[in-house]
């Protein structure tokens, strides 16, 4: 493995980090689709202050696009609180507009600067090694490693200093503004540092790998937990995982290392989807089974419960009545009192089904 492979690694598990920890709190506040809606509008900011600076290698450009998505959460909110349209209605509204404008500005006023709409959108992480820090002369490591470790650490501080006001404010607003948390504001600083993180890796991975890893890995380790710690947790580590597989998929297959990364994560998020423990799609389907099976087990024992001691219960109790009376097909039946005998809750004297004690509680229980 070069050099060269291991710091795009490093890069990507970065970026796959800083983008995770935001995107879980976003998710859970059903703002998820916000990071498209930055990470699109933050070309107007890179324009504007291009034009302004006219230096398209300046820092400052970075600058100007956290400030578009600043912009981006200000008039998304300005609309939602004021009851115009619904939140998702309103980041629809919002971003193309924004977006819109930062494209027909380049028509008109920069249509000789080189904008490679692949790079844009897909970001090539293969040329980020290339773009590299010197101190005094000395090779210290590819910008992109410092950039997004700096915004990393300042997503863990920010998280770390206000974990107990984020959890409040993203479950319960009425609760947070009663304990003076200021949710708006919170909401705010929690978008800037959104806006932040999607400057940082836009440059490195374009808009759709940044979507990707702020939804896909939180939407992963929510169907895993429901711990707000784990979840972080969970999420960062997904993240890293399908940034590290993306890249060996993209070497195997000679593509596009960030649309590699997307994929993957979104491979993830299919067997997880179908295979997690408790909220998993087959997991439900073997629930709804159970659940099944155990409600005619118990409708069984009612029947029972509520016959006996009657003069008709003889008749009542035999098997073929449970046919006719049940709608139940013999098959289904047969396994049902099987069960039912199995568990101990009935037993069964010349074809006649009888109570045990345990059955007996069961069926009173379930009144």
């Amino acid at each position: 493995m070069s050099p060269h492979e291991i710091e795009i690694q490093i890069i990507a598990i970065l970026v796959a980090s800083s983008c995770a920890l935001p995107g879980t709190f976003l998710l859970l506040r059903k703002m998820a689709m916000m990071t498209d809606a930055i990470s699109h509008s933050i070309l107007l900011g890179i324009v504007v202050a291009f034009f302004l600076i006219k230096d398209i290698a300046s820092p400052l450009l970075i600058l100007g696009a956290a400030l578009s998505g600043v912009l981006t959460v200000f008039l998304v909110e300005l609309l939602n609180k004021k009851r115009f349209v619904s939140k998702d209605a309103s980041i629809g509204l919002v971003f193309p507009l924004l977006f819109s404008i930062g494209i027909i500005l380049i028509g008109l006023f920069a249509w000789n600067i080189h904008l490679d709409i692949h790079a844009v959108l897909l970001g090539e992480l293969a040329f980020a090694p290339f773009d590299r820090v010197y101190i005094s002369g000395t090779d210290i490591g590819p910008k992109s490693m410092y950039v997004m470790g700096s915004i990393l650490l300042l997503n863990i501080i920010f998280i770390s200093l206000f974990y107990k006001e984020l959890k409040i404010t993203t479950f319960d607003k009425n609760l947070a503004a009663a304990f003076r948390f200021f949710p708006n504001m919170l909401n705010i600083a929690l978008m800037t540092i959104v806006s932040i993180t999607c400057v940082g890796a836009f440059d490195s991975v374009g808009s759709i790998l940044v979507i990707a890893l702020m939804i896909v890995p939180p939407c992963c380790a929510f169907m895993l937990t429901k711990s707000l710690s784990k979840m972080l947790f969970l999420s960062v580590l997904i993240g890293s995982v399908s940034s590290v597989a993306g890249f060996w998929v993209a070497n195997l297959l000679n593509a596009n290392i960030a649309g590699s990364m997307a994929v993957v994560s979104g491979v993830i998020f299919g067997v997880i989807f179908l295979m997690a423990p408790n909220n998993g799609l087959i997991a439900i389907k073997i629930k709804k089974i159970k659940q099944k099976w155990e409600f005619a087990e118990n409708l069984l024992l009612v029947h029972l419960i509520n016959h006996e001691g009657s003069a008709e219960y003889e008749d009542e109790s035999k098997i073929e009545h449970l046919y006719k009376h049940m709608l139940w097909t013999p098959d289904f039946a047969s396994r049902v009192i099987s069960t039912s005998k199995k568990k101990g809750n009935i037993e069964i004297v010349d074809k006649c089904l009888y109570l045990t004690d345990e059955g007996r509680s069961i069926a009173t229980a379930s009144f």
